[in-house]
């Protein structure tokens, strides 16, 4: 975690809350407040950039697979490293694990509650999910927030660690800025069952679905948008730092939400079908955003 985020996220000399409560609150271990990771290698980052363009292609490679693939192309690359590096990229094989990362043993997980309903209308149900960004020189991970019905993406955020605080970030914008869902649907990653991501659904009494082993296949939309994003803006340019990326993905996320046509959605834009045009609709432009969670 950077000296940035450390410094807004948690409160040393906080009257109620000690750093390790703070923690607990926010899904950071105490340990990572207090650590500076070191940068990956350019041999590193080109090597997580072949494994999620693999993943893209083949989301069902586990670790043994993607070991496989690697050495065909010439890599001299073993289990465990590849391994670690799927952890870090929050990449899971969809027959073992549907999830980003793991569900926390201390937070509640929330039953499913979208199992035979019809999603026809904007608000009925929202989605969110998180996912590995690779630049040139570093990588950062990405969450959005997607009305369901219509695939609109009503808030995104960057981050470069997988904690629980540019994910509410992301759903406190979209409902600054949209309302309210009747259900919120995620996986059971410890950022979504977090009481700081909850507490805000609760809060506004929104209904909370959270998908179970073998239901990979509810988050279809988004992964789909994932590739999306990924394919037409992130590999495409190769962003060489977090600006950048910020300011292509303001871009592509314009383009996808007001002139992308959907056949699904009858040839609208996810914009139309939402019934909301929002001139300022680009997403994670909040300024704790940008000054604190840009790997520069």
């Amino acid at each position: 975690m950077s000296a940035g985020q450390r410094r807004l996220l948690i409160e040393p000399a906080h009257q109620r809350l000690s750093i390790a409560a703070q923690c607990r609150l926010l899904s950071i271990s105490r340990s990572s407040y207090y650590y500076t990771p070191a940068p990956q290698s350019e041999e590193t980052l080109a090597l997580m950039r072949v494994i999620d363009e693999t993943f893209m292609d083949c989301p069902w490679y586990g670790s043994r697979q993607m070991v496989r693939h690697l050495q065909r192309l010439g890599h001299a690359v073993g289990r465990r490293r590849v391994r670690r590096l799927m952890a870090q990229m929050g990449l899971a094989a969809i027959y073992q694990r549907p999830r980003t990362s793991d569900p926390h043993p201390e937070h509640r997980i929330y039953p499913y509650l979208l199992r035979d309903m019809k999603i026809e209308r904007p608000n009925q149900v929202w989605c969110a999910d998180v996912t590995y960004l690779p630049m040139r020189r570093g990588f950062l991970y990405l969450v959005a927030i997607m009305d369901w019905a219509t695939r609109k993406v009503l808030a995104w955020r960057l981050s470069n660690t997988m904690d629980a605080a540019f994910c509410v970030e992301a759903l406190e914008d979209a409902m600054a800025r949209f309302g309210k869902p009747d259900i919120f649907n995620t996986d059971q990653g410890s950022q979504f069952t977090s009481q700081a991501f909850t507490g805000v659904l609760r809060a506004a009494e929104v209904k909370i679905s959270m998908d179970g082993k073998g239901r990979w296949m509810d988050n279809v939309f988004i992964e789909r948008l994932w590739r999306s994003v990924k394919y037409e803006c992130v590999y495409l340019h190769a962003f060489e730092t977090g600006s950048e990326l910020r300011a292509g993905l303001s871009r592509w996320f314009a383009y996808y939400n007001h002139h992308r046509p959907h056949s699904r959605l009858a040839g609208k834009t996810p914009a139309e079908a939402y019934g909301q045009i929002d001139a300022s609709d680009h997403g994670g432009h909040a300024p704790h955003d940008l000054i604190t969670r840009m790997a520069a």
